[in-house]
């Protein structure tokens, strides 16, 4: 079994704590983990995206080729876009509706979602939305990760156990508010698993 997942957003958004909390789960899971990350001006709202590779056999490269990714997970949807080359046949990509305009010729967010909407294998929430109503707006990422679950083969119980031993030392409301958006993403996305299409 392995998972190649590309892990995209913008500085400050929380890719490299859904990174961190996927490896963990991963690692409680025995198995074989190996990452590449890439910051482009994040502290200034330039993208940051993330390979992350998870696998029962042994890995050789920290980089997912191109057309391999089974998953494009983004927390903003041009930079889902951004990286479909990257995506295999097969995969699916898992994203957030609401834009991170950080640029003066930043597309139409109809565009963007009519290019979305073209594709087989796509979920989309509006994560920024969602958190809010869950009264967490900073677990934004914490829905996204959920939303993922289903598409990467690792215990949804080893994420969340994951989850909450990374806020562990925030306190148990922050624990609690962010479990509940992990949970929130899970179901809303499970309906989309291949089993159930």
């Amino acid at each position: 079994m392995k998972c190649d997942i590309i892990l995209a957003g913008v500085g400050g958004q929380g890719i490299l704590t859904i990174a961190t909390i996927i490896g963990k789960a991963a690692l409680k899971s025995n198995m074989n983990i190996r990452q590449a990350e890439v910051h482009g001006m994040s502290q200034r709202g330039g993208d940051v995206q993330s390979d992350l590779r998870i696998s029962t056999s042994e890995i050789f490269s920290d980089l997912i080729p191109k057309g391999e990714a089974d998953v494009i997970v983004s927390m903003e949807p041009m930079e889902a876009l951004r990286y479909l080359p990257r995506l295999s046949p097969q995969g699916w990509v898992v994203t957030n509706t609401t834009p991170f305009i950080n640029v003066t010729d930043y597309p139409e967010t109809s565009l963007l979602d009519a290019e979305l909407d073209k594709l087989p294998r796509v979920v989309k929430l509006d994560i920024d939305r969602i958190a809010k109503d869950l009264g967490a707006p900073r677990s934004a990422n914490i829905v996204l990760l959920g939303a993922l679950t289903p598409f990467i083969h690792l215990p949804k119980e080893a994420l969340e156990e994951a989850v909450a031993a990374h806020f562990a030392r925030k306190g148990e409301t922050v624990v609690a508010q962010n479990i509940a958006a992990f949970r929130y993403g899970y179901e809303r996305a499970e309906k989309n698993t291949p089993d159930n299409l």
